[in-house]
């Protein structure tokens, strides 16, 4: 069975060129005069189809056997794992059948059909997408293409670390990465154990989607409370995953941010990055700039990790019409 390494990741960075885009990493002199640091903005948002994930869905994808491509790709996500997929298929293509959640934003599922992949609706409250997703895939024979649970996709993840020690010379003293499935920050800490071990990894969550804190604090694996909602809508998990979750617990440590931290997060990269990011690809930016990680005198890379934002969402935040559910 294949174990996800800093060797994967480097061999993901051969098999995604040319597909995935080598992101920018970003700097901008207002907000290092804000934050007293140096920070180094890696814009995922940016990147194919407008989030991360493009990465893991094509290093998991594209190794694919002519006989599973016939048999073509399911998946279950929020959005951003959804398009990612939708769009590897459609470059293969191959049939991808996507399982979201009923209150996915539009512009998530519009992608979504955009790059010809077949949507199942389901209601997160009441109904397990993984065990839809599951019995898609057995009664078509498809592949399952987990979200964070998959060591390619935790590798293909694992590039952005890579790319950037390489864009900032491996002069990084700690990285902010937000934290959902663990997919993302797994594949970083790959990355940054190998290429720079005494540089921190600090995970950023949503207030009441705190599982990975839970979880590192307890060294297992846990739920959060009952949570009433948040605008990362692409945060929302109940537990760390099952591979991510031990990669993950290098990480230095986990901080949480509120929605209206976030909000504000939202704002500030639109209106002085120039930068369209959403919420759940927010949260770290949000985190440096509520004072929950210490920046001043230090280089700190940022994960802007994705920007398909609700158009509506997007136009009450950036006109101070926003109100945080709590």
């Amino acid at each position: 069975m294949h174990t996800a390494s800093f060797a994967g990741v480097r061999d993901a960075a051969r098999q995604i060129a040319g597909k995935a885009v080598r992101t920018p990493l970003i700097e901008s002199p207002a907000l290092n005069a804000l934050t007293g640091g140096r920070i180094l903005l890696k814009a995922e948002n940016l990147q194919r189809a407008g989030a991360f994930k493009f990465r893991g869905a094509w290093n998991r994808i594209s190794r694919l056997t002519d006989e599973e491509k016939a048999r073509g790709v399911v998946a279950y996500s929020s959005g951003n794992h959804a398009q990612a997929v939708a769009a590897a298929a459609q470059i293969l293509g191959i049939e991808a059948i996507i399982v979201m959640p009923a209150d996915s934003p539009k512009v998530k599922v519009e992608g979504v059909i955009g790059f010809g992949g077949e949507v199942r609706m389901y209601d997160r409250y009441t109904e397990s997408r993984e065990a839809i997703g599951e019995e898609i895939a057995a009664s078509k024979g498809s592949v399952l293409v987990r979200p964070f649970d998959d060591p390619f996709v935790i590798e293909g993840q694992g590039t952005i670390g890579l790319e950037i020690m390489e864009q900032a010379d491996g002069l990084i003293d700690q990285l902010a990465c937000g934290a959902s499935g663990g997919g993302l920050i797994a594949g970083i800490n790959l990355a940054m154990d190998a290429l720079s071990p005494d540089s921190p990894v600090i995970a950023v969550e949503p207030q009441h989607y705190n599982d990975m804190q839970l979880s590192i604090t307890a060294n297992e694996r846990l739920t959060h409370a009952p949570a009433p909602g948040t605008i990362c809508d692409a945060l929302m998990t109940d537990r760390p995953g099952e591979l991510t979750f031990p990669i993950n617990r290098r990480v230095d440590r986990v901080e949480t941010v509120s929605d209206a931290e976030v909000a504000a997060a939202v704002a500030y990269a639109f209106k002085v990055l120039k930068q369209v990011v959403e919420p759940g690809g927010a949260v770290s930016l949000a985190a440096v700039l509520a004072g929950k990680i210490e920046t001043r005198d230090r280089t700190t890379a940022v994960i802007l990790s994705g920007g398909n934002v609700d158009p509506a969402l997007f136009a009450a935040i950036i006109e101070d019409r926003f109100t945080p559910i709590s």
